[in-house]
């Protein structure tokens, strides 16, 4: 008995293992959707859901919850956001019944130059210490969204995140591995000011999972952003202790810097697919991608393709493939570059970009056109505002620049401005970086339908277009949605300016059956598994016919959806 199931499950008949036996649902489900009617918070961390869930309950609405939440999660998940990062939103206003996007991304410094890297001879920007510093846009980005659609003080918004700052709270089995894996890497560096905000403020080591931490200083720096205001960090105390620690460290972000900075409002951009509406935000980042693979592969029918299949996988590879070419070449700061995005995300362009795909795996190049870490959130409230937010140090952590008694480490997103001349993202002074973290909003007949996100690097576009695709061809809940096995491709050319000459690699989840490698393998593509890239999922739909919010959260990681 026990070889008749081993040799069904290598021969990939039974499709999907799963660990518990459901009722109801698909077999991968971990669980059910989150119902209520009143309000729906989602996010990476079940505490910082917490925090959104009172806030709405206290009378606040959709943004502020978001803002405390988000908060909290610079917190409790240092490994993956903070205030040393940036933000960027899309909010469905029930008000005005319209969508609202908000790039809250900084800038390179401005006295920083590409002759600096040539001239050191360097290839590439580096990934950690003062040289990939941006300014951070989060704190602008908060006061931003709320200056437009807030309503509670932000010493109340801000007062969970500050009194958990102080007295502390237990570290998640998660974040306990990536902090003891990253903390000791920053401190090896002999990066300054690292054990004296994770280590000597929690009695001298690091915690571990159910142990406490705290962050005192986050608590204060916290405390006088909430009492004198945004420029209190980009012109005040903040800044200068910023501009000191650079100085120090013979980086470039200056408090002249910090002082010019300034968010700014944009129109999201959508494709429809299959009659829904999927919304991203126009370069510097890349969820069009998402929307230009949404295209490609709206021009086949997936009703006879079953989820998980060789011809499902191969043909969302291939349409990868085509997008991100695209996104090397065109993406980036359009202060700077004139993204020709019209054309991009053309229905023509997309069936000329799509009649290149065959049976087999192939390599791309650019269209011709005419002219990490990250945590992702989203909260709705009772009167129909949704809002869609991601924030991100980048890479882990961040850059390992911690400076004195502030509470947090700044981003190293510079780390991804090529230093090869003449690209749309070449590195120039006061330019804002090609940015990998997108939030998603879909909407069916000019009303909210879903707000979710998928943060995860390059992975972020791939993991958006799985989400739709599993919504709308394959019938899954939202629940089900991120539950669902999940791969990416690996390979292609990139917004830093590196070149893969062959097909790449696609990685694959466990739930992925045998039959699917073989079918992939068959056609040509080099297959293997990853863990841990595959990101991290938040959603909320709204059902309008019945009044109820649906909820969904990330099973690989410690998030949790709750309503009222």
């Amino acid at each position: 008995m026990k070889k008749n199931i081993l040799g069904l499950l290598l021969a990939g008949i039974i499709p999907f293992a799963a660990a518990q036996d459901r009722i109801t649902g698909e077999l991968f489900a971990t669980r059910s959707e989150v119902l209520a009617q009143n309000g729906m918070v989602a996010t990476s961390h079940p505490l910082a859901t917490q925090i959104g869930l009172d806030v709405l309950k206290n009378g606040g609405n959709a943004i502020d919850a978001a803002i405390a939440a988000n908060a909290a999660l610079g917190l409790m998940e240092p490994t993956g956001c903070g205030i040393g990062g940036d933000l960027f939103a899309i909010i469905w206003d029930s008000k005005s019944q319209k969508l609202h996007g908000l790039n809250a991304s900084g800038r390179s410094p401005s006295a920083l130059t590409l002759d600096y890297f040539k001239e050191n001879g360097m290839s590439k920007i580096p990934s950690h210490g003062p040289l990939p510093v941006s300014v951070p846009g989060a704190v602008d980005g908060w006061f931003e969204l709320h200056s437009k659609f807030g309503s509670k003080p932000m010493t109340e918004i801000l007062a969970p995140a500050i009194a958990y700052a102080e007295n502390g709270f237990p570290l998640t089995e998660l974040i306990a591995w990536y902090l003891n894996r990253s903390v000791p890497f920053f401190q090896s560096k002999g990066f300054p000011n690292i054990k004296e905000t994770y280590i000597d403020q929690n009695g001298g080591k690091l915690p571990k999972e159910g142990e406490i931490y705290k962050n005192p200083y986050l608590a204060n720096t916290y405390r006088l952003i909430a009492e004198k205001g945004r420029d209190a960090f980009y012109k005040g105390k903040i800044a200068k202790t910023i501009d000191a620690f650079f100085k120090e460290q013979g980086g470039f972000l200056s408090k002249k810097d910090l002082a010019n900075h300034k968010s700014e409002w944009v129109e999201p951009v959508s494709v429809n697919y299959r009659g829904y509406d999927v919304w991203e935000l126009p370069p510097n980042g890349q969820g069009m991608a998402a929307l230009q693979m949404l295209q490609i592969l709206d021009g086949f029918d997936f009703s006879n393709i079953p989820f998980g299949s060789a011809e499902h996988l191969h043909l969302f590879t291939e349409a990868k493939k085509l997008a991100f070419e695209d996104r090397a070449k065109y993406y980036a700061d359009m202060d700077f570059y004139d993204v020709p995005v019209e054309e991009l995300l053309h229905p023509d362009y997309a069936d000329k970009r799509r009649a290149q795909i065959g049976d087999r795996a192939a390599t791309y190049e650019a269209g011709q056109i005419s002219a990490g870490e990250t945590i992702y959130m989203t909260v709705a409230d009772k009167s129909g505002t949704m809002i869609s937010l991601i924030q991100s140090n980048y890479r882990g952590m961040g850059s390992g620049m911690a400076p004195p008694e502030l509470g947090f480490m700044l981003q190293d997103r510079g780390e991804l401005f090529s230093l090869q001349p003449d690209q749309a993202n070449t590195f120039e002074p006061n330019k804002r970086p090609f940015h990998t973290i997108i939030p998603a909003f879909i909407t069916k007949d000019g009303q909210p339908w879903v707000s979710f996100g998928v943060m995860g690097g390059d992975f972020q576009p791939m993991g958006h277009t799985q989400i739709v695709m599993n919504l709308v061809d394959f019938g899954m809940n939202l629940q089900e949605a991120g539950d669902a096995p999940r791969w990416d491709h690996s390979g292609g050319a990139s917004p830093m300016g590196r070149v893969t000459e062959n097909t790449g690699l696609i990685r694959i989840e466990s739930g992925i059956p045998y039959t699917t490698v073989r079918g992939l393998m068959d056609k040509g593509h080099k297959v293997g598994y990853a863990r841990g890239v595959f990101g991290g999922y938040q959603a909320i739909m709204w059902d309008k016919e019945n009044g109820v919010y649906h909820g969904a959260s990330e099973s690989r990681k410690d998030g949790q959806a709750a309503g009222y």
